[in-house]
């Protein structure tokens, strides 16, 4: 997978983001979905408490959705594990 350098630079953001908001959530990877090549699932750990994983969600949902309209880069956060 080849990432051009704006996608490296907006999942560093997301990284930093997930640490200073989810500390207890780690970064796993950033993999090719699927179901389209082209869009980008970045994997994180999932959180203990489901009530955390739906302020996750909730949190990088929003994150995601302002990227893909500035961008055009559609992206996932996936808790996994």
């Amino acid at each position: 997978m080849r990432l051009n350098s704006k996608q490296e630079q907006l999942i560093e953001e997301f990284q930093d983001d997930l640490k200073k908001h989810f500390p207890d959530v780690s970064f796993v990877e950033v993999s090719e979905s699927c179901e389209n090549p082209n869009d980008l699932w970045i994997h994180v750990t999932r959180p203990e408490d489901d009530d955390r994983e739906i302020e996750l969600v909730e949190f990088f949902g929003e994150k995601t959705m302002n990227v893909l309209l500035d961008y055009g880069y559609h992206m996932l956060i996936m808790p996994t594990g």
